[in-house]
């Protein structure tokens, strides 16, 4: 039995193994895929990944300055005109900094207004008074300079008594200048450089004044003003990233509303570098749909971003690199697009003509 057990036992074994290697070699059967793929309808074509967007381009709309928003003007969906207010800062700061430098700025008038306004009526009575007081002075000394001179020739007075009654007059005499030049000066008002430095202070306090009037406008964020063939551009709020309370600055590079001209639609298109030499400007062109192939839009050539810059939608195809440039041309839905919203993604076809 030994004999007989060991060999159907090995034969056994070999015809598992036999049974085991047919039935792993056996091919995996092919299954379509969930979603069909966009099909060109052109026999030689360019294709490229294409993304919506509106007529003007998608407007990211930031803030001017830093800050705490105030209050929001607009919702998404609604149609706005040009320097129609979208949101606004909080401004009590810079309302409280206007007002002070406009009682500064009133300062700095009124001090300018007195120097025109110098001299004043009231002062000149005194002065006056003063310099008339200087010359009664003035006309006493040489009363009495000139008795001492008839005494020295008399040989009635001392030779120090002359001398003092010379000084005294000579004193009166520079105190009665003295009082002349004041009474002058005075009349002739306030001096020019003084003036002029006043009337500096009054700029510069209403140059400050309109730099915060200014800073105040800027709280405030309007619709850009863009114009076209028929005129001022009505935009249609796309997002809005941004309410009451939240603080905002000017570096996060983040979208606080999106605007755009969704009247008419835009693809832009991102073509491989490796099939720019093959594209042409006057081929046809087709979009369709993600997720919806049975739809087809006809596309319009407008126009060629001229630089090559690096793609930014991957697939994540391991094949794929990422140092892949692509070249962005924009073309323009010419029918149908009221059901296509701004953002979706689309397969475009363009025809190679003359091949």
């Amino acid at each position: 039995m030994r004999n007989i057990l060991l060999p159907m036992i090995a034969l056994g074994m070999l015809l598992f193994g036999t049974n085991h290697i047919r039935t792993r070699q056996t091919e995996t059967p092919q299954t379509p895929p969930p979603i069909t793929p966009a099909g060109s309808p052109y026999p030689d074509r360019v294709a490229g990944a294409g993304l919506v967007e509106a007529a003007t381009e998608n407007i990211a709309v930031g803030t001017h300055l830093p800050g705490i928003v105030k209050e929001v003007f607009v919702r998404v969906g609604q149609r706005v005109r040009s320097n129609e207010p979208l949101f606004e800062l909080d401004t009590r700061l810079v309302r409280a900094q206007i007002a002070v430098q406009e009682a500064r700025s009133a300062s700095s008038r009124a001090e300018l207004s007195k120097l025109e306004q110098l001299p004043r009526p009231e002062d000149i009575p005194p002065v006056v008074a003063q310099r008339e007081e200087a010359e009664a002075i003035v006309r006493q000394w040489e009363d009495e300079y000139a008795r001492q001179q008839q005494l020295a020739r008399d040989k009635a007075t001392t030779e120090s008594s002359l001398v003092a009654s010379r000084q005294k007059l000579a004193a009166a005499q520079a105190d009665a200048a003295g009082m002349k030049a004041e009474e002058e000066r005075l009349r002739a008002g306030a001096w020019e450089a003084d003036k002029t430095i006043a009337g500096a202070a009054v700029a510069m306090t209403e140059a400050e004044i309109s730099q915060l009037k200014i800073q105040l406008d800027l709280h405030r964020v309007c619709t850009p003003a863009l114009m076209d063939e028929a005129g001022a551009v009505e935009l249609t709020v796309l997002q809005v990233n941004v309410r009451p309370g939240e603080a905002v600055d000017t570096m996060s590079g983040k979208a606080l509303i999106m605007l755009g001209d969704v009247r008419r639609k835009h693809v832009r298109v991102d073509i491989d570098e490796h099939d720019v030499p093959r594209f042409r400007e006057n081929g046809a062109a087709t979009g369709v749909l993600r997720g919806d192939i049975d739809k087809t839009f006809p596309l319009k050539f407008t126009r060629i971003e001229p630089f090559v810059l690096p793609k930014r939608s991957l697939t994540g195809d391991n094949t794929e690199r990422v140092d892949t440039r692509v070249l962005q041309v924009l073309y323009e839905i010419t029918s149908n697009a009221d059901s296509i919203f701004i953002g979706q993604q689309m397969d475009v076809f363009i025809e190679i003509p003359g091949q």
